[in-house]
């Protein structure tokens, strides 16, 4: 219990709890409506967001806030416009932000130490401040889906069928599109560029092995995440491996024993 006196432990067991909670929340909506690929875009995004922050001497979480909301934007926009599908839109910013990052790195000569942390992420690294803005950002996202809770479940399922019924699907569509890129920049921090993608996929993913009922998903999805970023931090202290490494193993973990244990799968397997 003494690991619990630590103030950066507190901390980081705070924000363990408050992207775990959040990433699969928002990560439900991500698998149930295909934009897993978007939301690895996204998160590859926010590189050249905090590339950018580094460069002018602002707070990179601002400018990987605002960039990364754009190319939420773009992407959504230029699907629609161009009838290309969501996969290659993706691909073409998920290109573009990255070498643009790597530019705007390679025009700096002292950040390379800040631009490996928010890479690869350092959650026993956090301030106060840092916990927060996490909390209030959080509270932002979590207030949208359940003001919009109706909304967003008819969208997941069947959007011809909301449009059918009158709701507004393409301005519900860009707004998810939004709270995925304000979900990616609030976990970047602890988790890093490379791998907070996975973890809003992956335990939204091991809940629809166990269950087809949405609210149970729901469920399943925040228990799995906050298990996995616990579990993920406390592992890492004590073998000293990067926490946001360990926390997305811990969740691939889970998907493979919730895929073991599918009902999904054993359908699939009857012959």
């Amino acid at each position: 219990m003494e690991l619990f006196d630590h103030v950066f432990m507190q901390r980081a067991l705070i924000e363990a709890v408050l992207i775990g909670g959040i990433c699969a929340v928002i990560g439900v909506y991500v698998v149930l409506n295909g934009l897993s690929f978007i939301g690895a875009g996204i998160s590859h995004s926010t590189f050249a967001g905090v590339a950018l922050g580094l460069m002018v001497g602002i707070d990179p979480l601002w400018t990987a806030l605002l960039f990364s909301t754009l190319v939420a934007l773009s992407i959504g926009a230029v699907s629609e416009r161009t009838n290309l599908k969501h996969d290659t839109s993706v691909g073409i910013f998920f290109a573009a932000t990255m070498a643009l990052g790597v530019m705007l790195i390679g025009l700096m000569d002292d950040y390379y130490v800040d631009v490996f942390s928010y890479l690869f992420g350092n959650i026993l690294a956090l301030t106060a401040t840092d916990i927060w803005v996490s909390a209030i950002m959080a509270a932002l996202v979590l207030g949208i889906v359940i003001l919009l809770f109706k909304e967003f479940l008819a969208l997941s399922f069947d959007a011809e069928v909301a449009a059918v019924m009158g709701l507004p699907v393409r301005k519900l569509h860009y707004l998810l599109l939004v709270l995925i890129a304000v979900t990616v920049v609030l976990s970047v921090k602890s988790v890093g560029v490379v791998l907070v993608s996975a973890l809003i996929v992956t335990p939204a993913a091991a809940a629809f092995q166990l269950t087809v009922n949405f609210r149970r998903m729901m469920l399943l999805s925040v228990l799995f995440g906050i298990g996995s970023a616990l579990s993920g931090l406390l592992i890492s202290y004590y073998i000293d491996i990067p926490s946001g490494a360990g926390i997305v193993l811990i969740a691939t973990v889970l998907f493979f024993l919730a895929w073991l244990l599918s009902p999904r799968r054993k359908r699939h397997a009857q012959p």
